[in-house]
């Protein structure tokens, strides 16, 4: 998105962006529009659909409950998709609204639940997982939102992993590998589809970690001598990921 533009507020919306179409926004988004950033008619924002790019946009009716907004024009192009898929082990609400909002971020282009052995949290709330990752997207000017897949357990995941995801690559932060640098067994992944999991806070249990050991399309990397938070693992992985193979080259 252009610089000039980087300053004004961007909202997530449903609807087609085109230029010259109109649209109402909803209560929440209205309110926070017209009460909390006090814009008023003719001031600008940007609206993104995660389909039709970046449009700058004018409010053309304002009030607290209802504000209108007219499309004016295209300032990005929506960019490719994401292919990086983040499977995560749910951790409890603080760490994982910083967990989802990071993945977002970092380029995840789908998110999953994965449940372990060790998992602590058993319940989640898709529509609080799906507020985050659109408020992370409208706070980093990303315009991709990833897709949020439903929750399943780590046996699953495995057992179909085959018929779901094909000839794609796990890479597995694994706490028990030993502390080599990851650099080489990322770099020959390059080119190839590829998701990542990280496990809860209490690890993989010894079955799990030998059952992910044993399988060909599983790689297991080390994030260094340290002990890692789960939350923090996950952003050093897809860092390097992204550094290594993925859309920072």
């Amino acid at each position: 998105m252009p610089r000039t533009h980087a300053s004004l507020p961007r909202l997530h919306v449903e609807p087609d962006l085109a230029a010259g179409a109109s649209l109402m926004l909803g209560k929440e988004q209205s309110l926070y529009l017209a009460a909390v950033l006090r814009k008023q008619v003719g001031d600008a924002v940007v609206l993104f659909n995660g389909r039709d790019g970046a449009w700058l946009c004018r409010v053309s009716r304002d009030t607290k409950k209802a504000v209108a907004l007219e499309v004016v024009e295209q300032i990005a192009d929506q960019p490719p998709a994401s292919d990086l898929w983040y499977f995560f082990a749910p951790l409890k609400s603080e760490r994982l609204d910083y967990v989802i909002q990071k993945a977002v971020e970092m380029g995840a282009g789908t998110i999953q639940p994965v449940t372990t052995q060790y998992t602590q949290v058993h319940r989640l709330k898709a529509e609080r997982l799906a507020a985050n990752a659109i408020e992370a997207a409208e706070q980093c000017e990303v315009l991709n939102v990833p897709v949020l897949a439903p929750e399943t357990s780590l046996e699953r995941l495995l057992d179909s992993w085959a018929e779901q995801h094909g000839e794609r690559r796990l890479i597995l932060a694994d706490e028990g590998e030993a502390s080599s640098s990851p650099l080489a067994g990322l770099a020959a992944l390059k080119g190839q589809k590829v998701g990542l999991l990280v496990g809860p806070e209490g690890g993989f249990s010894d079955s799990e970690r030998e059952k992910l050991r044993a399988l060909p399309f599983v790689v297991p990397i080390s994030l260094g001598p340290r002990i890692l938070r789960a939350d923090t693992a996950a952003v050093a992985a897809l860092a390097l990921i992204q550094a290594i193979i993925g859309d920072w080259r």
